[in-house]
């Protein structure tokens, strides 16, 4: 079959495809940085000439670091807040309240810290302030005794509250990173790598990447006021664990300094020194070195949970806090938060995956389900959920007393955040915005249909034209035979994969389903074999009640073609290789 091999529909209906390669760029790769022929493909197939290849698999901020002054506002915003901190006036840090926002905030605190200077901490509440800063906000810390307030992973569209700020006479900063218009809001400084006035190329990380920058900045500036001959100059570098956890985690790509700030990151959190990450991965289960894969779905879903279905400011208090025991305590309310979240979720999920059923379109290029009452905390991730189950963009939406707020997740090719800034344009949202994978929205509840149809409007032509960008993409054909312990830290020697850089996906061919049983939930484990009887282990995930699921727990005898994942598997001490399962095919 080789390289001619694809399915043209597999029974999640997706279309699979080898990736193109470049057979001489592939010999190139190999030449020049010495890897094998499956890592020169993958990186060939990810769109890696041989002369970046070395920084790929090597990346470090030597090589990827911005310059903090190719940042428009970012050399102003350092001397701002070390104009306010010259003066004594009282800092605060207004915070978002997922992993991006609230690593930027412990970042930020925490190196005040190291100079002998608290930071008062803010971080709205999802259902009861919504995203971003308020003019109740503001007073709230006005009131606290705060004089300048550097926003963080919000703001950037914040006018009015930033209007209502500059009346009070309360100073802002603001560093964001999410789309915003040319119309800038009144702040001292703004640094977003994504306004249209910036020239630093930066406009693909997360806040917490540009948070780790502005500690740059900082340290530069105060090395200008001599700031540093009696007082040691904080190590900005120790903070890479949290700006690679708010990267990951806000599924910005993973490439250039992005790449080199999760690498870091990763080596940094090895030794497990700071006391609310390491509370955090006891709860989790987490023993040995994190992984991109921990981060991502370990740590992150944790911290997330006090945003989404407890206190807010759970998650920054943690990252910021130096308290092994009060670590300790807070890990454990949040763990507990996050078990609560996952029934939540799981029943939201159920209803909206109900609906879009029920309304038999689920083949239009954008699907939006609502329902009164489903918790705004949870309406991202069941949305993503969504996204994956039916292959194509989908906005869930939470309504209470009139009012929708809805969250979407969006599919490669299909820019679901302009699409929301154009509906806000044409007033048929109170507000919106977002990234092109992912957006958030509040609208009236009787104008969800109409929105339905002006997105959809939009959609279509790039849903339509990124055919090709939503097939699953393989690197290369397997036996079971293949799927070795060695092939798969082969792979791992090329991580952390990501955004941007996905982990490598194979299939393998013409095999039968040799045991399969249901774990947990819904989740499938399963032994596949082919006709030399070479066995390969594996599992699927939330997949037990779906069609992949019914085909390997059916014991039809049917043979199949198979796509997914190798994964190194610790248990005891004992390495082995897993295979983690995406698709299903039948064969021929």
């Amino acid at each position: 079959m080789g390289e001619n091999f694809s399915v043209q529909q597999s029974l999640s209906g997706k279309v699979w495809r080898l990736r193109d390669l470049d057979d001489q760029i592939v010999s190139d790769i190999r030449r020049k940085v010495g890897v094998d022929e499956i890592v020169a493909r993958m990186l060939a197939a990810r769109g890696i000439s041989a002369d970046e290849a070395d920084a790929v698999l090597n990346p470090t901020l030597r090589h990827f670091f911005p310059d903090p002054s190719s940042f428009q506002d970012m050399d102003k915003a350092a001397t701002v807040i070390w104009d306010a901190v010259e003066s004594n006036r009282t800092l605060a840090v207004f915070a978002d309240y997922d992993v991006d926002g609230a690593t930027s905030a412990a970042q930020l605190i925490r190196y005040f810290r190291k100079l002998g200077i608290s930071l008062l901490l803010y971080v709205p509440d999802r259902i009861d302030e919504g995203y971003g800063p308020s003019a109740d906000a503001f007073e709230k810390l006005k009131a606290q005794g705060a004089d300048l307030v550097i926003t963080v992973d919000c703001g950037a569209a914040a006018h009015e509250p930033l209007e209502a700020a500059r009346t009070m006479g309360l100073d802002v900063v603001v560093v964001d990173h999410h789309l915003m218009s040319a119309e800038l809001p009144p702040a001292l400084a703004i640094v977003n790598p994504n306004r249209l006035d910036d020239v630093s190329g930066c406009g693909h990380m997360a806040a917490a990447g540009v948070t780790f920058v502005l500690l740059a900045a900082l340290n530069r500036e105060a090395r200008r006021r001599a700031k540093f001959t009696d007082t040691a100059e904080p190590d900005i570098l120790k903070f890479a664990d949290l700006a690679a956890l708010g990267t990951l985690c806000d599924v910005v790509p993973l490439r250039d300094v992005n790449r080199a700030i999760v690498s870091q990151g990763l080596k940094v959190m090895r030794g497990w020194h700071h006391a609310g990450l390491k509370a955090l991965a006891d709860v989790g289960g987490l023993t040995g070195n994190p992984s991109a894969y921990h981060l991502g779905f370990l740590l992150g879903p944790r911290i997330n949970a006090g945003g989404r279905v407890g206190r807010a400011d759970l998650g920054a208090r943690l990252l910021s806090s130096d308290d092994p025991a009060e670590c300790v305590e807070i890990a454990a309310e949040l763990d507990a938060l996050n078990a609560e979240r996952k029934q939540i979720e799981a029943d939201v999920q159920d209803a909206a995956k109900a609906q879009l059923r029920a309304d038999g379109d689920t083949e239009a290029p954008l699907l939006i389900a609502t329902g009164a009452g489903w918790h705004p905390g949870v309406i991202g991730i069941v949305a993503g959920r969504l996204k994956e189950q039916f292959g194509r963009p989908t906005i869930v939406i939470g309504t209470e007393n009139g009012l929708g707020k809805g969250s979407g997740r969006s599919v490669s090719g299909v820019d679901l955040g302009s699409a929301i800034a154009e509906a806000k344009a044409a007033g048929l949202l109170i507000a919106g915005g977002g990234h092109a994978m992912a957006a958030g929205l509040t609208v009236e509840e009787g104008r969800v249909d109409a929105l339905r149809d002006f997105l959809v409007e939009r959609l279509r032509p790039q849903w339509d034209a990124s055919h090709d960008a939503r097939s699953l993409r393989l690197d290369a054909i397997l036996s079971p035979a293949g799927v070795t312990l060695d092939l798969a830290e082969r792979i791992m020697a090329a991580a952390p994969f990501g955004q941007g850089f996905a982990e490598p996906r194979f299939a393998l061919l013409d095999v039968r389903v040799a045991y399969a049983e249901r774990v947990g939930a819904d989740h499938v484990r399963f032994s596949l074999t082919d006709e030399s009887g070479q066995r390969v282990n594996g599992i699927v995930f939330r997949q037990a009640d779906q069609p992949i699921g019914h085909a390997l727990l059916g014991g039809s005898g049917e043979t199949w073609h198979v796509a997914g994942r190798l994964k190194l598997d610790e248990w005891r001490g004992n390495r082995r290789v897993q295979f983690h399962l995406e698709d299903i095919a039948v064969a021929g």
